[in-house]
């Protein structure tokens, strides 16, 4: 019997060699999407037990700590504005010209009733500088060949504190998602239903956000527009953008 184990340690090994590290895939899908600054336009379509309403927006990020967006339709949420610095969120309200600070637990709350909280909203982080992530197994999903990780925190405090993750093996997107509590229900999910090319970056173009503990049908979050790398004034990312 000892004779074999030899010849099937020889047999697994490159079996396991399959698997890329995690922390590499990672990395890559962070490479592809990174960059010192980003201007976009979006819209998001909320699917709810009222009926379905559209939500447009122009965004500006710098880094992972800053960002500011500007809700321009429909009318009666025209003119809010966010502005994200660090860990705090301050949000202008023009019907009663008031600006709020939603930090803590605040930022997992439901932005405009849609299934995007604030932090899922407002995060474009490091991913790699977040989670830990593991190969599990290469699985497919919409016809796409793609690593199945499950990335788990590596600071404390995030909101979710897993995540199964099928990343796009040739262009490193990540097309679906399962996002979980610490205790390990089920919170959210995504997925990705359309990427785009974009000069030398695939780009998820349309996301389907779904909050599993609300009722609805989900919200569907589309880019329309995104530059990279481009010059941002520095008062953009200021308080006092919030009211002009």
């Amino acid at each position: 019997m000892r004779a074999f184990l030899p010849a099937i340690a020889l047999f697994a090994a490159p079996l396991a060699a399959q698997l890329p590290a995690g922390d590499e895939i990672l990395r890559k899908v962070d490479d592809n999407l990174g960059s010192a600054t980003k201007r976009s336009t979006a819209r998001m379509t909320i699917a709810g037990r009222g009926g379905t309403r559209t939500v447009e927006s122009r965004s500006w990020i710098r880094g992972t700590a800053e960002s500011f967006t500007e809700y321009l339709a429909p009318p009666r949420d025209a003119g809010t504005k966010m502005l994200k610095l660090g860990d705090q969120l301050w949000t202008y309200f023009p019907a009663t010209d008031r600006t709020i600070l939603i930090a803590g637990h605040m930022l997992r709350q439901s932005v405009m009733g849609s299934d995007l909280s604030y932090e899922d909203l407002m995060e474009d982080p490091k991913l790699f500088e977040l989670y830990r992530a593991t190969v599990l197994r290469e699985e497919a999903w919409r016809e796409r060949p793609c690593w199945l990780l499950r990335l788990e925190a590596r600071v404390p405090g995030l909101a979710y504190e897993t995540r199964e993750m099928w990343v796009d093996r040739e262009r490193y997107v990540p097309l679906k998602e399962n996002r979980y509590a610490k205790s390990g229900k089920l919170l959210k999910t995504t997925d990705v239903v359309e990427v785009a090319r974009l000069g030398n970056r695939w780009v998820a173009r349309k996301i389907v956000f779904r909050d599993v503990l609300k009722t609805g049908d989900g919200t569907t979050f589309e880019i329309e527009s995104i530059e990279f790398d481009v010059v941002i004034p520095e008062h953009v990312f200021s308080k006092a953008s919030l009211r002009r």
